[in-house]
């Protein structure tokens, strides 16, 4: 599996959980409220728990731009001339 796709899923399923236990809990306040009080702590728990899957994501995001950007310079010589291959 992706480690993107891993990184979304945990990020998702931290927010149903917190989304969860925030409804649960019987204040007396809006339940829009209580899902954006949901959003904000499990964006802050994200940023400690979810720390090495962040990491193996980005390493992920940042190789693809890489291939791309190799890529796209390899055409745009090819269509200057500037290609050495014959």
């Amino acid at each position: 599996m992706s480690p993107f796709l891993k990184y979304t899923l945990a990020r998702l399923g931290l927010f149903v959980a917190v989304a969860a236990a925030t409804l649960a809990v019987p204040f007396d306040v809006s339940v829009p409220l209580k899902l954006m009080i949901a959003v904000l702590v499990s964006a802050v728990l994200a940023f400690f728990l979810l720390r090495g899957l962040r990491e193996e994501a980005s390493v992920q995001v940042v190789g693809a731009a890489q291939r791309r950007t190799q890529k796209r310079d390899r055409l745009r010589a090819a269509l200057n001339g500037d290609d050495e291959s014959p």
